[in-house]
């Protein structure tokens, strides 16, 4: 409805008969919002405001000629002017209703495939090879994931990228170190603790000069391409990712081995990449490194900021990896959209290197390539959360504390539920709560991570959500009625129904700005304005008309059903019993 209201404003924008020439922009950034206060109507616009200026006419009289010069539409029944100038619009009642009853019949349930599918790489999660994945991992893991699932429900064409630290000079340490203790235990190794592994290779590589000079040969062996380095390279990204594979199990993500493309991947790509912005006067030699100086940074001294591509003894940095990264996802993977889920504090890196990247013809204006950017988890002490030692806190700890808690929770709470559906209902919640505690937040802004808030069934959580749903389940298995055609009798309903209209427009947003926190927001919503109709509208109770009845038994199940689609595109599952 909002598409069709905004088709009228812009065919009685045309026809009115003004002197001053309407800038294009205006028009084809015309805001018409759901109103809050339905006394207000379903939908309003500011446009009369935005107008009035370029035209020289009083915001209400332009609306009022607006108005006059709005087709005819039969399913508005009114239109007024409110305020300084805000056009409201009210829709028949038996519109909304219709519009609900397609949504029930579609299992979409009203959202459209985008009508311009595009070909997006979303590069998120980017664990480092023989290190085990940490807390901090888990920003970019859950709300990437969740921002794929939603271009994929829209029609988008999305290939992950799980952009892995898999190379580097710390390879020759853990080669060697993998290399002494396979040696020591005469068995291939299952390293459960790749932490305490790490620590041990650096430990032998600083008190043992035997080692640290087999290490440093063994580096230039692998980047040579020697056969039982490049073996042993394999053996410790395997190990690492069949970990970390895990970890994406537990958390229900969709990454798998497939999408796994690390810095390796692009290292033959990088003396043509430095050799080719010499040959376009982009990089110079400078103190014997390859530099490209940006006029558009600056420095602390005010200079144009350099930035290296290639070390004066030859090596190369991230910023060679990243413009690797744009040529092939556009030249190659041909990507019209790029998103980077990595944290805040990398901005001013990626932008010079995706400046570097335009400017050397690798992505045109055409291309979006987005810093889809957050910020920290932070314990209630407001720094960065750690555990009670101060160490960094493993993201499967993590995950299994949250799993004893809630069954701790269950047990407290007199739950009946046993064995495998216990154990599910545990899990489920679980993972949801650590989840959404993370994805309900404003990705830009640091979060404070509190157990008793996540877990609560109360207020803004996953937990609380997964009851509604499972709340309306339950009025089903008691109903001895079915759904019947919606009508919409009383204002409970007609918030409802409202709301449950959004729901496209929540998913949508979530792929333009690649913000979950959006979605969970409405969901939250949806759940709050189902709970004030269960209230004030009897479905169940005797003496209530049974069209009615079958009217909110459709409604409820309308609702269930996206309370159920917008969770899973957050990744998280819901239980029909709890």
């Amino acid at each position: 409805m909002k598409e069709q209201i905004s088709s009228l404003l812009k065919a009685s924008i045309k026809a009115l008969d003004v002197k001053a020439e309407i800038p294009a922009g205006l028009l084809n950034n015309l805001r018409v919002d759901r109103s809050k206060d339905k006394a207000h109507g379903d939908f309003a616009t500011n446009i009369a405001l935005v107008l009035s200026k370029p035209l020289h006419q009083s915001p209400r009289d332009l609306a009022a000629a607006i108005i006059a010069h709005l087709p005819a539409c039969e399913q508005i029944t009114q239109v007024e002017i409110a305020g300084p100038g805000f056009i409201n619009f009210f829709v028949r009642k038996e519109d909304i209703a219709a519009q609900l009853m397609q949504m029930r019949a579609d299992e979409r349930l009203g959202v459209a495939p985008t009508a311009a599918p595009e070909t997006i790489v979303v590069d998120y999660s980017a664990p480092n090879v023989a290190k085990e994945m940490a807390v901090h991992h888990i920003r970019s893991t859950v709300i990437g994931d969740s921002v794929v699932r939603v271009l994929e429900f829209l029609g988008h064409k999305v290939i992950r990228a799980n952009h892995i630290g898999d190379w580097g000079t710390q390879f020759g340490m853990l080669i060697a170190y993998l290399e002494r203790r396979e040696n020591e235990s005469g068995a291939g190794m299952d390293l459960s603790d790749f932490e305490a592994f790490y620590r041990e290779a650096k430990s032998c590589y600083d008190s043992d000069a035997e080692f640290a000079e087999r290490a440093r040969r063994y580096v230039v062996m692998l980047q040579s391409g020697d056969k039982y380095c490049y073996q042993m390279w394999q053996k410790l990204v395997k190990l690492t990712m069949d970990q970390n594979q895990s970890i994406y199990r537990r958390l229900n993500v969709t990454l798998t081995e497939k999408d796994v493309c690390g810095e390796s991947f692009y290292n033959p790509m990088l003396p043509g990449i430095v050799q080719d912005l010499a040959a376009k006067g982009l990089a110079v030699r400078d103190e014997g490194a390859m530099v490209v100086f940006l006029e558009e940074f600056k420095g602390k001294d005010g200079q144009p900021l350099p930035v290296i591509v290639q070390k004066k003894d030859g090596g190369y940095l991230y910023t060679t990896t990243d413009l690797a990264c744009v040529k092939y996802r556009v030249q190659t993977l041909h990507a019209t959209r790029l998103m980077y889920f990595i944290d805040s504090r990398q901005h001013q890196h990626l932008e010079a290197a995706w400046l570097i990247a335009r400017k050397a013809g690798y992505a045109d204006d055409s291309i979006k390539i987005e810093h889809e950017a957050f910020g920290m988890m932070l314990g209630k002490d407001g720094k960065p959360y750690k555990t009670r030692s101060g160490g960094t806190v493993k993201l499967r700890d993590l995950l299994d504390e949250a799993v004893a808690r809630v069954d701790a929770l269950l047990t407290t709470r007199g739950s009946s539920l046993e064995g495998e559906a216990r154990q599910q209902v545990i899990n489920n919640i679980a993972i949801g709560a650590v989840k959404y505690a993370d994805l309900s937040k404003n990705r830009l802004t640091d979060y404070v991570f509190d157990w008793d808030l996540m877990l609560s069934f109360d207020g803004n959580t996953a937990p609380y959500l997964q009851y509604a749903y499972s709340r309306i389940c339950s009025i089903f298995r008691k109903a001895a009625l079915s759904c019947g055609p919606i009508v919409l009798t009383c204002e409970a309903e007609n918030e409802l129904a409202a709301k449950l209209t959004a729901f496209p427009e929540a998913v949508r947003q979530v792929a333009d700005k690649a913000m979950p926190h959006l979605l969970c927001t409405y969901l939250y919503e949806l759940a709050g304005i189902f709970m004030r109709f269960y209230e004030a509208c009897p479905i169940l109770k005797d003496g209530t008309p049974e069209e009615i009845a079958q009217s909110r038994l459709s409604l409820s199940d309308l609702t269930a059903r996206v309370l159920k689609q917008g969770l899973s595109l957050l990744g998280i599952n819901v239980m029909e019993q709890m």
